[in-house]
């Protein structure tokens, strides 16, 4: 096991670095310090063979002129806010409206797009750094973070989230990889089969913020909580398939209680690599590539297409700020963000 680091690129006459960790097993994760970015995963498939499992790109420079949240760490805030506004203690903040210019996305992309700092902390993990200054994209607080990636010899890419504030505000972060389990060339992802321990999802208006309930997925297109492909269901005459373009939802965790709990699968039809996902968090979003259009020119030169892969980000609920009922996402000044998220690899049996 170890990790080697390299320089990967340079931005504003600084190096930026790529820390590569190897198991054991040889199985590989590439990480890079732009956005803290799980840049590539190389994993072995029922053959074998050891594939890039990450839709992404080959060069610095193509992570900042073209990326789409590729492998990133997304925040202050993850996910959606509506109308980029929320009230803490009496006190309204107006957030960056960095969609369509009426929503607020991943924290107006803030973290996803600086140089954080990498540094190897053992010899399967790395941990990246990030200072937020007091109201960067309107959230108040002087806000330090860390994110450590660590690879087990048990096949597992363990992420730890720590934050903390000077001041009290809001905090949802998490990975953006996007999967293709048969490997980043291989087409697209609608055979995957999935399965979501999850028996309500949130719903969302045309501009993908919830309307404020918490729907059954029992009878619907949103029913994963036995396994099937993605694509059986994703081009049914259902509006909320009409207002995500596809799957772009939030799931609420089946008997979530902050602990780390199996929230969802995925199977690579023909790969037969399976990843699990678990996280001590209460929510975890399907996306499925609704977005790509082959505009984006990825690895070895290939273009992006639709539906060639898809996102398991854990979270707490979209537009939770707005929905203090749902889940915490306020933070004391002081007060330790901590978090949890574990993507376990094996053949399906």
């Amino acid at each position: 096991m170890s990790v080697i680091k390299n320089i990967y690129g340079v931005k504003n006459n600084k190096e930026v670095y790529a820390f590569i960790i190897e198991n054991k097993n040889g199985l590989k994760a590439q990480l890079i310090e732009k956005g803290a970015t799980l840049d590539k995963l190389f994993i072995k498939d029922k053959n074998g063979n050891l594939i890039d499992i990450l839709i992404g790109f080959d060069t610095l420079e193509d992570h900042l002129t073209q990326g789409d949240y590729q492998g990133v760490i997304v925040g202050q805030y993850a996910n959606r806010i509506k109308d980029g506004k929320f009230t803490i203690d009496g006190t309204e903040y107006n957030v960056t409206l960095n969609e369509k210019g009426i929503t607020s996305l991943h924290g107006g992309a803030e973290y996803s797009s600086e140089i954080w700092c990498g540094e190897i902390v053992g010899e399967n993990a790395v941990k990246f750094t990030y200072h937020s200054p007091d109201g960067r994209e309107g959230f108040p607080g002087n806000v330090d973070v860390e994110v450590t990636y660590t690879f087990t010899d048990n096949d597992e890419l363990v992420l730890d989230y720590k934050a903390v504030s000077d001041k009290k505000t809001v905090i949802n972060l998490t990975n953006h990889a996007f999967f293709n389990l048969n490997g980043f060339d291989s087409g697209d992802v609608l055979g995957h089969i999935l399965t979501i321990n999850a028996d309500r999802y949130t719903p969302i208006d045309e501009i993908s913020i919830p309307t404020g309930t918490l729907d059954c997925v029992e009878g619907t297109p949103f029913d994963f909580t036995e396994p099937k492909a993605i694509g059986r269901d994703i081009g049914e005459d259902h509006i909320q398939l009409k207002n995500g373009n596809g799957y772009d939802h939030n799931f609420c965790i089946k008997d979530f209680d902050g602990t780390l709990k199996l929230a969802a699968s995925a199977v690579g039809d023909k790969s037969d690599i399976r990843m699990d996902v678990k996280t001590d968090l209460p929510g975890i979003q399907l996306y499925t590539g609704n977005f790509l259009d082959g505009s984006l020119i990825g690895k070895a030169g290939l273009p992006v297409h639709f539906r060639t892969a898809f996102c398991y980000e854990t979270q707490v609920f979209p537009d939770s700020p707005n929905h203090p009922e749902w889940c915490k996402c306020v933070y004391d000044a002081g007060e330790e963000y901590k978090t949890t998220t574990v993507f376990s690899f094996s053949i399906n049996k």
